[in-house]
């Protein structure tokens, strides 16, 4: 049923079953294969995106062609609301990491949303606030920390972003490229690989296949958050 997909997304969440489905008639489907572009920095924005699978990198070209990766979302979360709330063009590109099926929502629906539901325009000011206190911890990694604190908070970050709980601990299921996370913590791949071995050599967190497991995250995230 329509109200049983949107329960699983947090900006409707608390929306009863009638209005639910009022919204859910408003959204349409679109998939992409992995790797595919989904917006690009500059475009004009004229819809808001929920992913309902998969999950997407949001991203900035710098002036000398390199990625720098801003987030990475996935499933229940929301990307292109700036465009949508001020006409402005698209401040990101935004692109798949797997096969993604998205929620679409055209601006004039949501912007009515916001005015007619309050529970959804206090969830959007909550989501906003909480990417802007994460932006702030990532420049101040970035500008504050060596090579190696800079990789746990990266891991630390996507833990909180797209982790899981498995077996009662804390996993990050299908662990990005480490070109990827390179982009993220601003430094290189050889970097990645040195400092998750030495993580893992200290009893940190290990690698299971592409899932990377925090023995204890919350210990983990106090030493290097």
């Amino acid at each position: 049923m329509a109200e049983s997909r949107l329960k699983s997304i947090p900006l409707f969440a608390d929306l009863d079953d009638e209005n639910m489905s009022r919204i859910d008639r408003l959204l349409t489907v679109k998939q992409y294969r992995k790797n595919n572009l989904i917006i690009f920095e500059d475009d004009r924005g004229l819809n808001l995106f929920i992913i309902n699978k998969g999950r997407v990198k949001i991203s900035r070209i710098s002036e000398d062609g390199g990625e720098v990766i801003l987030a990475i979302l996935g499933e229940g979360e929301f990307f292109g609301e700036l465009s949508v709330i001020d006409s402005l063009s698209r401040s990101a590109t935004v692109t798949s990491l797997d096969d993604v099926e998205l929620l679409v929502m055209k601006r004039d629906d949501f912007l009515a949303a916001l005015e007619r539901h309050s529970q959804v325009s206090i969830f959007l000011l909550k989501e906003l606030a909480s990417r802007i206190r994460k932006s702030d911890a990532q420049i101040k990694s970035l500008s504050l920390r060596d090579a190696r604190g800079r990789v746990a908070s990266t891991l630390v970050r996507l833990a909180e972003d797209i982790g899981r709980m498995k077996g009662g601990k804390v996993t990050i299921p299908e662990l990005p490229l480490q070109r990827d996370l390179a982009n993220i913590a601003g430094t290189s791949r050889e970097t990645i690989s040195r400092v998750i071995a030495s993580l893992e050599k200290e009893g940190h967190c290990y690698k299971k296949d592409n899932t990377l497991v925090f023995a204890d995250f919350e210990r983990f995230k106090r030493e290097f958050a």
